[in-house]
């Protein structure tokens, strides 16, 4: 093989590198924003539940029927 092909593999396997570690500091961030909107969502639903249990008698929101209807 020659310097040049040796050099130009060279070049692509560090931009490959460089591009992979970028990629995964992407999906480590996403990873960490999905568990903190699970959070959240869980703890959504658990007010809305609690909300829902305080006022018994009334229809739950979801079994309402939409105001246009």
């Amino acid at each position: 093989m020659t310097d040049t092909r040796l050099d130009a593999l060279e070049e692509k396997l560090s931009h490959l590198q460089r591009v992979t570690d970028e990629l995964s500091d992407v999906v480590a961030g996403q990873a960490r924003e999905i568990e903190r909107l699970q959070r959240r969502v869980g703890l959504l639903m658990e007010r809305e539940a609690e909300r829902e249990a305080d006022g018994e008698g009334s229809i739950a929101l979801a079994d309402q029927k939409p105001p246009h209807w």
